[in-house]
């Protein structure tokens, strides 16, 4: 098998997009451990339960969303049990499965905290975009996602983080 390497145009590309997605995880989770005294994964949980009908999701559900895998998202939904943020609890439908509850503590945080992520994400991306490079970005995003989710042509889904049974 011939191995096809990247064109110049194309590892410029690679290398800017790592550049810039080591950079922009840092400075969101700088920002965060300043603010809340939690990493970005964890702001990622209580904002995505917080957008969930009655601050509510299954685990499992939880981790497809954030792109993670559960064994990671079980230790992290432990650490904000301890903190009073999370509250899990048994499936009603499911007796395997669990269910994540934002508390009102942890929508307290999510208040508090939002505003200065969201300043955050907008002086590190959106103040240098134009509106047509954000929609750009959209769907470069939403491209490469579909793709590796196996929603297209010569995918690569099936190891996919919250299908995995370790991390």
């Amino acid at each position: 098998m011939t191995t096809r390497w990247l064109s110049p145009a194309e590892q410029r590309a690679w290398r800017s997009y790592v550049s810039a997605s080591s950079l922009l995880e840092d400075t969101i989770d700088r920002r965060l451990q300043a603010e809340a005294g939690m990493p970005h994964l964890y702001y990622s949980i209580l904002a995505m339960l917080s957008e969930a009908p009655d601050r509510r999701l299954r685990m499992t559900e939880l981790a497809e969303i954030l792109k993670i895998t559960r064994s990671r998202l079980t230790y992290a939904v432990t650490r904000l049990e301890n903190d009073g943020t999370v509250r899990r609890e048994g499936c009603p439908t499911d007796k395997r499965g669990q269910v994540a509850t934002l508390t009102d503590e942890g929508m307290a945080v999510l208040e508090r905290t939002a505003p200065g992520h969201v300043e955050t994400v907008r002086a590190a991306i959106f103040d240098h975009l134009t509106p047509e490079q954000v929609g750009q970005l959209e769907e470069i995003c939403g491209a490469i996602t579909r793709a590796i989710q196996g929603e297209g042509a010569g995918t690569c889904g099936e190891d996919l983080p919250w299908r995995r049974r370790s991390s």
